[in-house]
């Protein structure tokens, strides 16, 4: 039986992608039970892994929850234990980009929200359907698509059910970044790269502070920012230096 969830490492960052083509990587149990694996393990390895990217096998991100496994009844291992999961994945030491083509349909526009970075094709089709079935979220998405697109526009796609394609997903902030099908891949190493070429240190110390931030009144925020930033990073004089001499060099 093949995985359903696949790891590839490439130059410190690791891509995980759901693996159920066939069933357009709808999520179910077993889906989850891999993907906490992962994420669990590539939160011990943040000297080695600066970036972590989720996308999916095949013809789509996710058409979403898996409605057959809804219907029949999901065991799962704990209370609530997609949510969690996703919890884990939001919050990982390293930046997470949710790389997003085809369907990303409810529960799996709950997952790709826990990405710092959503990049979308020109062709993904976002939703959220939960009120087509007589469901509400728990994984997610009443929390954090009006803090991307606005409470009132999340009120809009969640009662309306309508699709929002990549292009009109970044013109919302819905997704961070919107590039031609064709280029998907190309841009999404390129951007990949250009994460990988700053400081891991900084990046993490950064996602921590906007996480334990949020929602802050400024003055909270800013005194948060001073007292308990984690300051410079072991890298910065190499860093400092490299550039240095980089500019002599030109000069």
């Amino acid at each position: 039986m093949s995985a359903l969830v696949l790891r590839a490492d490439k130059d410190g960052a690791a891509t995980l992608t759901l693996n159920r083509p066939d069933k357009l990587n709808a999520l179910n149990v077993d889906v989850f039970r891999e993907l906490d694996a992962h994420v669990r393990q590539l939160a011990t390895e943040t000297e080695t892994v600066g970036l972590v990217i989720l996308r999916g096998a095949g013809r789509c991100f996710s058409a979403g929850h898996d409605l057959g496994d809804i219907a029949v009844g999901e065991k799962l291992p704990e209370p609530f234990y997609q949510s969690k999961v996703i919890e884990r994945l939001a919050d990982l030491p390293q930046p997470v980009i949710t790389a997003v083509h085809g369907h990303c349909y409810t529960g799996a526009l709950e997952l790709a929200l826990a990405g710092d970075i959503v990049f979308a094709a020109e062709g993904a089709r976002f939703g959220d359907t939960h009120a087509k079935w007589a469901l509400t979220p728990v994984w997610g998405l009443s929390q954090r698509l009006p803090r991307r697109v606005g409470t009132y526009r999340a009120r809009e796609m969640m009662f309306t059910c309508r699709t929002v394609l990549g292009p009109e997903a970044a013109t919302l902030g819905l997704a961070d970044i919107c590039v031609p099908d064709a280029e998907f891949d190309a841009r999404l190493d390129a951007l990949a790269q250009q994460i990988l070429a700053n400081s891991w240190f900084s990046h993490r110390a950064n996602k921590r502070l906007l996480r334990e931030t949020d929602g802050l009144p400024l003055g909270a925020g800013l005194s948060h920012e001073i007292y308990r930033g984690e300051g410079r990073g072991p890298d910065m004089e190499a860093r400092i230096a490299g550039f240095q001499s980089k500019a002599v060099k030109q000069s």
